[in-house]
């Protein structure tokens, strides 16, 4: 995890917007309300007692049948996803929801007018600063049974692509691509969701999309329509007379972009991801996406997510020069080469210490400790993190010079990654109390390639030398 140098925001003002659900057919009044920093996405049902707060998260995923629907001690949001697309597309950060129904207004099956209500509110920004999970390896969610698969991979900033094939003459393979999140009000937020004319007659017979109309969504015709089918249809949406127009959609809705359901699916995707409550800096590639392989790699995400905020992965410029070099170390650490494992110190303050330590096959453990396939032995681990804290104890006293560091005690010792030559190392280490009578309590933990590596509690003790 690493902090931008952007702040998190919210809506300057509340804004209230009405229309139908698609899925339910009810009358929805839906608020985007300002909220503090560190709030995230929440729903709110005021129409439910006690008004529950349901939280943007993706293991609340229940169904994807048509929507990503959330679900919180058995209370419901429904076809989430457009309402949250502009949020993440708008650099909206936190903001609550409320809502007299389960389901959002489909307004025009787009973001478009989420975005619009989202400008009209304001923006202003917040005294903290957005977190934002940067990728640095390549993660992958693949489902074998459609063939659906979405990857993220390094980038500079936010990307997604999405790669499309819906196996019909009328709508084929389609790409679509955003490069900016800062283009996704004139480039997604307008793209329509979109259905198949057979999809459509099961959800009718089904009694699903009460509150569809033939302007919130494209349905695109992929077989001969009966007259009884057409008459089911005009009488399900209301109209005295439907037509199937020449580039095979019912109706006569105009595309925005010959490649709108594409988009559109870029839309979902967007939309989906920001149930991990984080921003991404990475570049998503989604083949076939859809609400459950998306939600199914939205909750994969959150999960690395996590772990790596509990592990606290540490974030430095190594090309910055060092607090301390390796000499100005020496001048407060006895040790010596080859028994020297700290090469710099690059953070000192009365709590903390962070250090670093090249590994390199030099080292001359390297020469008994597994000869052929060399891997730093764990205690000498624990020893340059204890040299580590041996600067941030002898920090306290005017003449480090006339003292040694003694280590009484080390606790609660993991190993997660193993370190070969090549790995740079980088100790970080908090007091965990006050620092009396020379007596020192550390939570030490060392990190490699932007992982865990080790971690140890160890207590010290300077000693005056006589």
């Amino acid at each position: 995890m690493s902090n931008t140098t952007r702040k998190q925001r919210t809506i300057t003002e509340e804004i209230t917007l009405k229309g139908v659900g698609l899925h339910t057919g009810e009358n929805v009044t839906m608020k985007f309300l300002p909220a503090p920093i560190n709030h995230g996405y929440k729903f709110k049902r005021v129409d439910v007692e006690g008004e529950p707060i349901i939280e943007a998260d993706a293991n609340y995923v229940v169904n994807t049948q048509r929507g990503t629907n959330i679900e919180k001690n058995g209370v419901k949001i429904q076809t989430s996803e457009h309402v949250l697309a502009a949020f993440v597309g708008m650099e909206i950060d936190n903001v609550l929801i409320e809502l007299d129904s389960s389901e959002p207004p489909i307004m025009d099956g787009s973001s478009k007018f989420f975005v619009e209500a989202l400008e009209a509110a304001g923006a202003e920004e917040q005294d903290a600063e957005c977190d934002e999970y940067i990728v640095k390896e390549v993660i992958t969610y693949r489902d074998d049974s459609t063939g659906s698969e979405i990857t993220v991979i390094p980038s500079t900033e936010y990307q997604v692509t999405t790669m499309v094939d819906f196996g019909t003459k009328i709508l084929g393979t389609q790409n679509a691509t955003l490069e900016t999140i800062s283009d996704f009000k004139t480039e997604i937020a307008d793209a329509r969701t979109f259905s198949f004319l057979h999809e459509l007659e099961a959800l009718l017979e089904n009694g699903l999309i009460k509150g569809g109309d033939l302007n919130n969504a494209i349905v695109y015709v992929d077989k001969e329509i009966s007259e009884a089918t057409m008459k089911k249809l005009e009488k399900a949406f209301d109209k005295k007379k439907l037509s199937v127009k020449p580039n095979g959609i019912l109706d006569n809705l105009t595309l925005h972009q010959p490649n709108e359901a594409a988009r559109h699916k870029l839309l979902d995707v967007i939309g989906d991801l920001a149930l991990t409550g984080t921003r991404i800096r990475g570049k998503v590639i989604a083949n076939k996406p859809g609400h459950f392989v998306n939600t199914q790699f939205a909750q994969k995400l959150s999960k690395i997510i996590k772990q790596e905020k509990r592990n606290n992965v540490p974030s430095y410029d190594l090309n910055k020069p060092p607090l301390m070099d390796v000499v100005q170390i020496m001048e407060k650490l006895p040790h010596r080469p080859p028994f020297l494992l700290v090469d710099q110190i690059l953070e000192l303050s009365e709590t903390h210490v962070v250090g670093l330590k090249n590994v390199t096959m030099n080292e001359p453990f390297f020469v008994g400790h597994f000869p052929g396939a060399p891997v730093m032995p764990g205690v000498l681990q624990l020893e340059a993190m204890a040299q580590t804290g041996g600067i941030l104890v002898l920090n306290t006293v005017p003449d480090p010079e006339n003292y040694l560091t003694y280590l009484l005690k080390i606790d609660k010792v993991r190993y997660k990654q193993q370190v070969v030559p090549g790995d740079t190392l980088v100790f970080k280490l908090d007091l965990m109390s006050p620092i009396r009578r020379g007596l020192c309590q550390m939570h030490a933990k060392a990190y490699t390639n932007g992982k865990l590596a080790s971690e140890a509690e160890i207590m010290a003790q300077i000693v005056k030398v006589k």
